[in-house]
C-alpha cells in the first residue's frame, strides 16, 4: 500500500523535488556535527549563502521556461556589483538612483541577450557565452581590474576615509531580532514575484507556452519573441539585484564576483525539476531545489569536508538528482 501510494505522488513534481531535499535533511539530522544542525543559527545562515545564487535562480526558472539558458547572470551579477560600489562610493550618488541605474543595467543587458535569440534564432548558449564574456570584461575595465572599495579615489590622489553608505548597512543587516537576514528577505521577495508573474500573468502563460513549443505558440497568436526578450530582461535584472546584494554583503565591488554563479542557478532549477527543454516547472521547484543545494553544502561544512570534496560530491549528488527526475518523469508519463 505504501510503495503505491509512493508511486502515485511520485507522478506530481512537486512531490518528486520534495524528495531529494527529505533525503538531504534526514543526512543532516545523522551527522548533525554535534548537534550543532539543529541550531537555528545554522539555518539562518545556510539561507543568508543560497539568498544571492537564489536570486539568480529567479531569473534563470523563467529563461528555462521559456526553452533558453543564461549563461551570463554571474557575470552581469559582478559588473553590477562594480557599477553598483561606483556609483555608490567614489561618486557618491544617492542609493535610489544607484539602484534604478543598475537594476536598469541589468535588464537591458538580458533584454540584448533575448533579442539576439529571439530575432536571429541564435542558440541561447551561445549568445550567453557572449554576454558572458563581454560583462565580465566591462566590470574589469570600469573597475581598472581592482576592487571598488570606501578607498578607492575618482582622482590620483587617496580618498579619504569614509563610512559605508547606508544601503551597504541595510543590504547586509539581521532583521527580526537578528533571526533573518535582510537578503533572505530580498529573495523570498524576488521568489515571490517570480512566482506571481509566472501565476498569474498573461506573459506568465505565454513564457509556458514558448518554452513548450515555439512554433505552436507563434501559430497560436502568442508573441514568442518579446517573450523571450522579457525572460531574459528579467533574468538579467534579477542578476542586477543579486550583484547590488554581493556589493553590500562583501562591501565592494568585485570584477571577479559571481564567477561560476550560473552554474549554481542552474543546478537549483533543474534540482527543483524544471525541465531544462522548457515548458514544466516553476519558481515552487525552484525553492526547494536551492534549499536541496543549501543544506547539503551546508551539512558538507559542518562536517569538515574539504572544498574539494563537496564540490565532487555535489557534482555526483546533482547528477543523480537529474537522472532521478528524468526517470520519473519518464514513468509519470506512463
Amino acid at each position: 500500500m505504501f510503495v503505491e501510494r509512493l508511486k502515485i505522488a511520485m507522478r506530481h513534481s512537486f512531490a518528486r523535488a520534495l524528495l531529494p531535499l527529505l533525503l538531504v535533511l534526514f543526512v543532516g539530522l545523522v551527522f548533525n556535527a554535534n548537534g550543532a544542525f539543529f541550531a537555528w543559527s545554522t539555518h539562518r545562515s545556510m539561507l543568508r549563502e543560497i539568498s544571492v545564487h537564489g536570486i539568480l535562480a529567479c531569473g534563470m526558472t523563467v529563461v528555462i521556461l521559456a526553452g533558453g539558458i543564461d549563461l551570463a547572470v554571474g557575470s552581469v551579477l559582478g559588473l553590477s556589483a562594480v557599477v553598483f560600489a561606483w556609483l555608490t562610493l567614489p561618486f557618491e550618488l544617492s542609493a535610489p538612483l544607484s539602484l534604478i541605474a543598475v537594476v536598469f543595467m541589468g535588464a537591458a543587458l538580458g533584454a540584448l541577450s533575448g533579442g539576439f535569440v529571439a530575432r536571429y534564432r541564435v542558440q541561447p548558449f551561445v549568445v550567453t557565452l557572449a554576454m558572458m564574456v563581454f560583462a565580465r570584461g566591462l566590470a574589469k575595465l570600469v573597475s581598472g581590474g581592482e576592487k571598488i572599495t570606501v578607498a578607492t579615489s575618482l582622482g590620483a590622489e587617496p580618498a579619504a576615509p569614509k563610512a559605508l553608505p547606508a544601503i551597504f548597512r541595510a543590504l547586509d543587516t539581521k532583521m527580526f531580532g537578528g533571526n533573518v537576514s535582510a537578503v533572505t528577505l530580498v529573495f523570498a521577495a524576488c521568489a515571490l514575484a517570480t512566482w506571481l508573474f509566472l501565476k498569474h500573468l498573461r506573459a506568465g502563460r505565454y513564457v509556458y507556452a514558448t518554452g513548450g513549443n515555439r512554433e505552436a505558440a507563434e501559430l497560436s497568436g502568442v508573441p514568442t519573441s518579446l517573450t523571450l526578450i522579457v525572460a531574459y530582461a528579467l533574468s538579467g535584472l534579477f542578476a542586477a539585484i543579486a550583484g547590488i546584494c554581493q556589493a553590500a554583503q562583501e562591501t565592494h565591488g568585485d570584477p571577479e564576483t559571481g564567477t561560476g554563479y550560473e552554474l549554481e542557478a542552474i543546478a537549483m532549477v533543474v534540482l527543483g525539476g524544471t525541465a531544462l527543454s522548457g515548458g514544466r516547472g516553476g519558481m515552487g521547484l525552484t525553492l526547494l531545489g536551492a534549499l536541496t543545494m543549501g543544506y547539503l553544502q551546508k551539512i558538507l561544512s559542518l562536517n569538515a569536508f574539504q572544498t574539494e570534496a563537496r564540490l565532487m560530491l555535489t557534482g555526483v549528488i546533482l547528477l543523480a538528482a537529474v537522472l532521478f527526475q528524468k526517470f520519473a518523469n519518464r514513468r509519470a508519463a506512463t
